[in-house]
This record gives C-alpha cells, structure tokens and sequence, in this order.
C-alpha cells in the first residue's frame, strides 16, 4: 500500500500502464562563428514548432475540456516566451558557441538552482511545467515524436514519474480509469486537469513506478491519496463498494444546488467560490457557486513577458462579473510576490518574501501598475455586482492611501468619458495580526472584511507552513487564531459590515463550522467543495455552533480546542456526509 496525495477525488481499480520517459541522449560540441547565427535559427525554429504543438493541444481540451484547463497551455506558450528558458539558451549558444541542444541542457541543469529545490510547492510546480516546456523544445531538436498517451486500446490505471499536463491532455476519459505518480501535488497543473476531466488520481507517491509491474492490478484510491498494488479479492471487492457509494453520493449532492446554504434553524450564508481567472467560471457554476469571494488576479501577470494591458484585464473582469450576475464576484487585488513572482517585473531578492515588498506594498509603490488594475476593474464592474478587496493590509494608512488612488482613478475616468461603476465596494484582507488587532479601526475604513486564514495563522503563530519541521506548529485552532478571528467579527459588525472567509479553513467542513459558530457570513471555498460544505452547513444549528465556539474561546490550548471541536462536531459531520441528502 502506497500513501501519497489526494489529487483528484475516485476510485477506480484496473491494470497498470507505466509510462516511462527516454532520456535524452545530447551531444555536445563547438560550433564555428559562421554556423552561430544558423544555430540560433534552428533553435528559434524548435521553439516555434513547439508553440505550433500546444497551440492545437490547447485548442483540444478547449473544445473537449473547457476554457480553464485550455488557459493552461496558454501558459506554457508564454513561458516559450520566457528569457530564463529562452533568451539565456539564445546567450549560450551565442557566447559559448554551443550547440542548440547543449546550450537548452545547460539551462536544465541550472533550473533546480533557481527554484527548483523551493519547498512552496506552488513554485516546485511552476518549474516542473517551464520544463515540460523546455523537453518539448528539446524534442524538436532532436526530431524525436513526442509521447502521447492517445494509443491506448483497453482501460488502464496510468503510472508515471510525473505527468505533463500535455500528457495528461492526451489521455482518452473513456480509456484512462486514474493515474498515480511519484511526484507532484495537489496545486499541479496536471492534478487541476484530473479534477476537469473527472479522472481520480494520486500524486506524491515517491516510487511507485519502480515498485509497481507493467499490468499488475492496483486500487487506486483518490479519496484518501492511497494506492494498492496486488490487492486481495476481498479487498477489490470492498473498494468496489466503496466506488459505487462514492458515484451515487455525487450525484445525490447535485439536488443541493439550487438550495441556500442554511442551517436548519434558518441562519442562512453566502457560498462563494475562489478563482484564478475566467477560465474557472463553469465548474463554479456546475457546482452552484452564489458569487465569487476572491479573484485571484495575480494569475493574469504571470507566465508572459509583459504586464497585463487594462485592456485586457478589463475583458478579464468583465467576463467573470457578467457570468456571476447579479450575484457579488469580489477581486482582490494584484497579490504579487511571497510565492507569486514574475520573469518581467523582478521582485527584489528578500530574506523573508512573505514578509516583504507584496502585495498591497507593492502597488502603493508601483502606483502605475495599480492605477492600470483599478481602471479595468472599475469598468468591469458596469457589467456586474463587483467588489474591490485590498490585500496584506496591515494598518489604517495603507487603506486610506489605496482608496486616496482608487479616487484618482475615479476621476480620471470621469474626465476621460469612459463609464464606470461609481459605486463599488471595498474590503480588507484580514491576514495580518497588526489589522486583526485594528479591526475597529479599519471596519469604520472599508465595507466588508474577509479573513485570509491561510496567512493569518501563519503570521499569528510565526510559523512557515511549508516548513515540515515546524509544521505541527501550524494549528489553526490555537486560542490566538479564534480570538483574532472572533474580535475581527464582532468589530466588523459592530460597524454593520460583513465577514468571509476564503482560506484553507473555509473549505474544510470541521472548521466551516466553528467560523459559522464565531459570526462569519460568507464562505468562499474552491469549487469542488462547494456542495460538501453547503450539506454540512445544511445539516447543523447555528444556535448549538454559537455555543461550541463561545467554549472554544474558553480553551487555553491549541490541543484543548482540537480534542473539544471535534469531540463536538467530527462524528455529525460525518453522519451528515454519510447520510442522505435532504432537500428542502
């Protein structure tokens, strides 16, 4: 039995298919002055062939998937854009008088210098996808044909390293049953491109391709990120099971769609969704989202060689507030740099990037590049119910500044003629403890809070949560966070504004229940939890909540709380789950 990450939620048992990736086998030599130039023609070729490639894969899984996951190939063609991945091969040809391929293998070993050994695994990820990228361009150079996955002629259970999107892409639904791989998480381009295309899949398993035989059986488990090879027919057998209760508690979840998310003694909240662009907007609404709690707008800059235009940005925004209406589609805006970086605009190296120039710093400096996002949004928003939402606010003075360029804004576009929405509102991020502790303060300053749990617990307990050694530290019931959490609520509505919640915490039912116990009004999870949250929301309340939270502000440890919350709430949210869904 293999442990690794639930990727993709399913099951499915079958015969293993273990793809195998050829090295490549590069020569490396000199070249003459005169062949340079000729050299550097044949690599620009390689790199246009390549562009030629994902542009028909993403045109593809636009027509059979849908528009999110062809946006990530449009990504890929952007990084083919890249100057880390192609200016510098251009450089080394050119200065060390390398061979095409040489020079691009150079660039492949310094990868890993650069972020690949990173332990934020949004990065770990972005740098597996640049070489994906890069073994296409490779692949030209050597004329080799590019692996697919197409040839496939009975049902199988892919096993690989690693998946390229552009693998994955290629896999036929009705012949692939799951995949498993060594590396790879939940954030991966190819993971989103399973949860699309509905296929179950493991990630992270670190060796199972050398321990695992070319058409042995195994049950892979998406659920719970488990692989079992050689399973015993008893076992096949109670997975099966499992498999079929699985397919009908989805399609039982699809009755609570159209239905609010209400308790049943009638506190009723608002349930949102957290995208990254456009492209996400049908499985939200597939899922019955009720608006939009955060726009990821960061997603826009990166993966290209140029800022956004407002242009752009405008045909962005406006897509997603016209789909979403008249429901709220809130943008926060741009969240540049800790983990989010980009090739064109270079963030200063930082000794502590989550603590550094980001974020809403940021663009009180780089005032042009906000004015630019402002304007878009504004516009965007004659087209919708849209919200504006400051990031990384830490203080009075930062909210007071960005609405002091907001109004600039406002009458720039006023003089210009252009229409916009004169009536937007604006939020604050609460994920710094300095504005935790300001609430009051800043609920008279905005219209609405919404808490970023992710951030807060982080920076409350000075604790890196990608930091496997101080990991455990990460407790996001420890008295200080429900404390934070509790006065943030009790001064944003103190001032009649309301509170969401849009990290990690807003997604997993236990703690979707404790925040709804503390006060908070809107839950804005990713789209695949969606229906899980809202059968749990339906299924408890508010009153009994109210008074486990009132205990747990009580508690003096993170221990204390853990043992209380789920000794109080983890066996009725599992009697919910398992039991039938009532529609009302």
């Amino acid at each position: 039995m293999f442990e690794g990450i639930a990727a993709s939620p399913g099951i499915a048992i079958g015969k293993v298919y273990v793809l195998e990736k050829e090295d490549f086998c590069i020569l490396e030599y000199r070249l003459k002055e005169e062949e340079v130039e000729r050299e550097v023609e044949r690599f620009k070729q390689a790199v246009e062939q390549s562009k030629e490639e994902l542009k028909e894969i993403k045109e593809k899984v636009r027509k059979e998937v849908g528009e999110k996951e062809a946006y990530i190939f449009q990504a890929h063609i952007y990084m083919l854009e890249d100057p880390l991945l192609i200016d510098e091969s251009i450089k080394i040809i050119k200065k060390e008088k390398l061979n095409a391929e040489a020079a691009l293998r150079q660039i492949f070993r310094n990868l890993p210098k650069k972020f690949g050994s990173d332990q934020n695994s949004f990065i770990r990820e972005r740098f597996r996808d640049i070489r994906d990228v890069g073994e296409r361009v490779m692949r030209n150079l050597l004329k080799k044909p590019v692996l697919t996955l197409s040839h496939l002629k009975e049902k199988i259970i892919v096993v690989a390293h690693d998946l390229a999107p552009s693998d994955t892409a290629s896999l036929e639904k009705d012949k692939v049953l799951g995949f498993a791989t060594d590396i790879g998480g939940r954030t991966s381009h190819t993971a989103i491109m399973a949860r699309s295309l509905e296929i179950p899949a493991v990630v992270g398993l670190g060796n199972i391709t050398q321990k695992v035989k070319p058409g042995s059986t195994v049950i892979l488990d998406g659920n719970k990120g488990r692989v079992i090879v050689n399973p015993t027919p008893m076992q096949i057998e109670r997975y099966r099971r499992q498999q079929e209760r699985f397919l009908i508690y989805k399609k039982k979840l699809e009755a609570l769609k159209s239905l609010p998310a209400q308790t049943l003694d009638g506190r009723e909240v608002e349930l949102a969704v957290n995208i990254a662009g456009p492209e996400e907007i049908d499985i939200a609404l597939k899922n019955g989202a009720e608006g939009v709690g955060l726009y990821r707008t960061e997603y826009l800059y990166m993966n290209r060689r140029t800022l956004p235009s407002e242009e752009e940005q405008f045909k962005a925004y406006k897509r997603v507030a016209e789909r979403f209406a008249p429901n709220s589609v809130i943008i926060r805006t741009l969240d540049l740099g800790g983990d989010k970086f980009v090739s064109h605009f270079p963030v200063p190296e930082q000794i502590n990037p989550f603590m550094g120039w980001r974020a809403i710093r940021l663009c009180l400096e780089r005032v042009d590049i906000f004015k630019t996002q402002l304007r878009a949004i504004l516009r965007a928003a004659c087209f919708g119910k849209v919200k504006i939402m400051y990031p990384m606010i830490s203080g009075v003075e930062e909210v007071r500044r960005a609405n002091e360029i907001l109004f600039e804004v406002e009458e720039e576009l006023r003089e210009e003629g252009i229409p916009f929405n004169e009536d937007v509102e604006v939020g604050a991020m609460m994920e710094v403890p300095s504005a935790a502790v300001i609430a009051d303060f800043l609920a008279k300053e905005v219209d609405f809070f919404s808490l970023g749990t992710n951030d807060l617990i982080q920076y409350a307990l000075a604790v890196d949560r990608v930091n496997e050694k101080v990991a455990y530290l990460y407790q996001p019931l420890h008295p200080t966070i429900l404390r934070l959490i509790d006065n943030i609520v009790k001064c944003a509505h103190r001032e009649n504004i309301w509170v969401g919640a849009c990290g990690e915490m807003a997604s997993d039912p236990l703690y979707v229940l404790i925040l709804l116990g503390l006060g908070v009004d809107e839950f804005s999870v990713s789209p695949t939890s969606l229906l899980e949250i809202k059968k749990v929301i339906r299924g408890v309340e508010w009153e009994k909540l109210q008074e486990i939270a009132s205990e747990l502000l009580k508690l003096k440890t993170s221990y204390e709380a853990k043992r209380f919350a789920q000794r109080k709430l983890s066996r009725k949210i599992n009697r919910i789950l398992k039991g039938e869904v009532v529609v009302k």
